[in-house]
């Protein structure tokens, strides 16, 4: 896992957010990272497909992209977890 951010420290975040961008800035700002995290995982998708697509023209093995597959939706799950926790704080 990448983030090892507890709850008190997602609070100041949040607070210290609240300061510099003010309360009526914060949905905008999660409505943003949200859309952002949405393109990021339909980038991925996309990237994933044309690799797999290749692979299988060109006969090349893909249990290699399984295993990086296995990682990137392992990094997806901790990225939704995280953000999943600033929704339910803000």
């Amino acid at each position: 896992m990448f983030l090892f951010i507890s709850g008190a420290e997602i609070i100041f975040i949040l607070f210290i957010i609240v300061m510099v961008f003010g309360a009526d800035k914060v949905p905008e700002i999660a409505r943003g990272l949200g859309k952002g995290i949405s393109q990021i995982k339909n980038a991925t998708n996309d990237i994933k497909h044309e690799i797999t697509k290749s692979a299988d023209k060109s006969g090349i093995d893909t249990s290699v992209a399984k295993d990086v597959q296995d990682q990137l939706n392992q990094v997806k799950d901790d990225l939704e977890e995280f953000t999943g926790s600033v929704r339910r704080k803000i």
